[in-house]
């Protein structure tokens, strides 16, 4: 169905349950037919990449010149910027509530955002240059995560919420980035996947609670995106160790509750990567199993079938994505 055909169905929807009368039914159809859109989300995407670039730019300049410009003028420069970000959102907001508060200028968001990251890089070089916590920069995870959670609560911004939680997972050990990838880190330590269940079940304990507390509950979406990937990869993670059998009940639990909370909040993305998540678990179970039976006849029975069991899971995998859509789409008209 295309977009506008389906926009025009909810028009006529409103209008049948009296939320829109002739004159505003007729107005929007015209201003519609006329094509005109927004540039607001390029516009804000476009400063975001101007944050980061801005933020990164800093640091490669810190790098480069670190000799002649000097440790402590770079930690002066660095927190003068941060407390310049920091005073014009706080003159700016409209103060804490348990709702959501926007910037009248939505420009001020991104500003907290810059203030955030010095507020980090700050945090990180002062420990590198006089070593506070000695080498370890756990401490200083925490404490940028400590204020990352303030300042995203405060200014109700949630990209610094994710940058809270990142710091919280850097906190327990845990760094999803490529070099930690390629090096396999997080499935060759069993203690780190623990961590991560640990810290997955914890989101979604204050999801719920954000959820019924009414506390900021629409970051309730952050919170289920990061704790549906960490958990999902610990998952893995468990599968392919020696107890691989303990972590069966928690896989299942965890296609269920997603499966649960997708249809609850009607989120697609939610839904499939837990489907995602739970074929790749189920074909680890699978493949573990085949390892123990010893029929030379059934293995090149599944390598000849492999290929149409593959075919068949991209099949159902868009079928049940289709039918989620349109279940979500027939909820909200």
């Amino acid at each position: 169905m295309e977009k506008s055909h389906f926009s025009e169905i909810l028009l006529q929807k409103l209008h049948q349950k009296e939320f829109l009368n002739e004159n505003d039914l007729e107005e929007i159809v015209i201003y519609q037919k006329k094509g005109i859109f927004s540039l607001r989300s390029e516009l804000l995407l476009m400063i975001y990449f101007s944050v980061i670039l801005f933020t990164s730019g800093i640091g490669v300049i810190v790098y480069n010149n670190i000799d002649s410009i000097g440790h402590l003028a770079i930690l002066s420069a660095n927190f003068i910027l941060m407390l310049v970000c920091f005073y014009f959102s706080f003159k700016k907001a409209k103060g804490y509530a348990n709702d959501e508060v926007v910037f009248e200028n939505p420009l001020y968001d991104y500003l907290v955002l810059t203030g955030s990251l010095l507020a980090c890089i700050f945090l990180g070089y002062i420990n590198f240059q006089y070593q506070i916590f000695d080498e370890s920069y756990a401490y200083v995870s925490l404490i940028s995560a400590l204020l990352c959670f303030f300042v995203a609560y405060y200014f109700d911004n949630r990209i610094v919420l994710s940058l809270a939680i990142t710091s919280l997972a850097a906190f327990i050990g845990i760094s999803i980035s490529p070099k930690s990838i390629f090096q396999n880190e997080i499935y060759s330590s069993l203690q780190l996947t623990y961590s991560g269940l640990v810290l997955g079940i914890g989101l979604l304990v204050w999801m719920e609670h954000s959820l019924k507390t009414k506390i900021k509950a629409h970051f309730h979406f952050v919170y289920a995106t990061f704790a549906l990937h960490l958990l999902g990869v610990c998952i893995m993670a468990g599968l392919l160790s020696e107890h691989w059998f303990v972590f069966i009940p928690i896989l299942i639990g965890f296609v269920y509750f997603f499966y649960k909370f997708s249809y609850r909040v009607l989120a697609t993305s939610l839904f499939a990567f837990m489907l995602l998540y739970g074929y790749f678990g189920v074909n680890i179970l699978i493949g573990k199993f085949l390892f123990y039976i010893d029929f030379g006849f059934f293995h090149q029975l599944v390598i000849m079938v492999s290929p149409f069991y593959v075919i068949a899971s991209i099949y159902f995998f868009i079928r049940l994505v289709k039918q989620f859509n349109a279940e979500k789409n027939a909820s909200v008209q």
